[in-house]
């Protein structure tokens, strides 16, 4: 039986989450109240609303949790532009950390689309 830790979505938003950390660690110390720990909770937010939806009975509240993890990464890229444009990560990092965003996104939006299917 599969669970959400086979997903693969699930696996990449779970590394992500790693490099998000790796990356906010370098954040003035400031802002460790701040938009680091905002940063981080939108981060978190993306694999831990995945596996909730699969840990759920019904494919539309599955689906409700995939897309709450879509808001996720887009309220993360929205803390993540504020915090380029502030001189916490240069253009590199941030178009790193975009690739990785639209690749999840891409991956979360097709899960949505299948488990549409399934109810159709």
């Amino acid at each position: 039986m599969q669970t959400h830790k086979d997903l693969d979505v699930w696996k990449n938003s779970i590394s992500f989450v790693t490099d998000i950390y790796s990356i906010t660690k370098n954040f003035p110390k400031e802002e460790v109240y701040g938009i680091t720990s905002q940063i981080r909770r939108s981060a978190v937010s993306i694999p831990s609303n995945i596996a909730e939806g699969a840990g759920r009975n019904h494919v539309k509240e599955n689906i409700q949790f995939l897309y709450i993890s879509l808001g996720s990464l887009s309220e993360l890229e929205t803390q993540l532009i504020i915090s380029h444009n502030l001189g916490f990560i240069d253009n590199e990092i941030l178009d790193d950390i975009c690739t990785k965003m639209k690749l999840i996104t891409s991956q979360i939006s097709g899960l949505i689309n299948y488990m549409k299917s399934k109810i159709n």
